[in-house]
């Protein structure tokens, strides 16, 4: 019945550890930084980069000391999520228009002979499709043929991988770091626009507003599941036209009560004076832990310098 109080899904998960971890303990403007890292260097990157994003977030989530419950339903459930965007994207087909004529004419290619012995010559290339299945006949309709080519397959990989990497690499973030201490790194990093006469101070209070409202939406949709389940509603028995309007009922009924949430906090903030407080005197600042940070730090440097080397296309 509980089931999405399980999935801490953007919510900071406090450690029970008297000294908590190093992720936990690493400065909040580092975390941020190798954040918008794993969001920003996919840009024009190879697949070979993307992959080596996917494999450091798993391996960074492994040896970040936090428990296992917390990966047991996100992780396996994203992963597959990604898994399938990555195959629908490979087995669509990536460039629907037909392949163009030759530039020039295949008699004026000219094939120099090999040594005595050897095999015919031949043009080199790798082949552009990777997989061609069918057509399948059953009876009188033909199925396919369904092909895979490199495209598509770029396609794919590089669809799988970024959802992995923005979502997981957001929540890794979003675990570890209380909403106070991410609103006061953003803060810090967007301070200079403040000379600029910008805003910069409510913009913070607005994002922590918004992140401590995320466990309210959750709450929301968990007390409309729950109620679905008590009332043991069965979709499939109402068809098609009966359960989209059972799903539209509640989706209306969950915007209505997230609305009215928002109503009361606005209610709440405006009998206090409508004072709003910038993150750092809201801030509750952590120990941060030297040497992971200074570890850190060296880190990022040799992970962006890698990007320019080796995560080209």
């Amino acid at each position: 019945m509980d089931w999405l109080r399980q999935l801490p899904i953007g919510q900071y998960v406090a450690d029970p550890r008297p000294n908590g971890g190093w992720l936990q303990r690493l400065d909040p403007r580092l975390k941020l930084t190798w954040t918008l890292a794993f969001l920003l260097t996919p840009i024009l990157a190879g697949p070979l980069w993307r992959l080596a994003l996917v494999g450091l977030l798993l391996l960074i989530s492994l040896a970040s000391g936090l428990p296992l419950r917390l990966w047991r339903r996100t992780l396996p459930g994203l992963m597959g999520l990604a898994l399938a965007v990555g195959l629908l994207g490979a087995l669509l087909p990536a460039d629907a228009a037909p392949p163009g004529s030759l530039q020039r004419p295949p008699s004026e290619v000219r094939l120099s002979p090999g040594p005595a012995g050897s095999p015919a010559p031949s043009r080199a290339g790798l082949p552009w499709e990777l997989l061609h299945w069918g057509p399948l006949k059953l009876g009188s309709t033909s199925l396919g043929p369904l092909v895979v080519t490199r495209k598509s397959a770029t396609l794919g990989l590089n669809s799988g991988t970024l959802l992995f990497t923005v979502i997981h690499s957001a929540n890794l973030l979003l675990l570890t770091t209380p909403p106070e201490e991410v609103a006061w790194a953003l803060g810090w990093f967007l301070h200079p626009l403040s000379r600029l006469g910008l805003p910069m101070e409510r913009l913070g209070f607005t994002l922590l507003l918004s992140l401590r409202f995320l466990p309210l939406v959750q709450e929301e949709l968990q007390n409309l599941v729950r109620a679905l389940a008590t009332r043991a509603i069965n979709l499939r028995s109402l068809g098609w036209k009966g359960g989209l309007g059972v799903v539209l009922a509640v989706g209306e009924r969950l915007l209505a009560n997230v609305l009215l949430r928002a109503e009361q906090g606005a209610d709440a903030l405006m009998a206090r004076g409508g004072q709003w407080l910038p993150p750092a005197l809201v801030r509750q600042a952590l120990p941060v832990r030297l040497l992971p940070t200074l570890l850190g730090s060296a880190g990022l440097v040799l992970f962006l310098v890698l990007r320019g080397t080796v995560g080209r296309l």
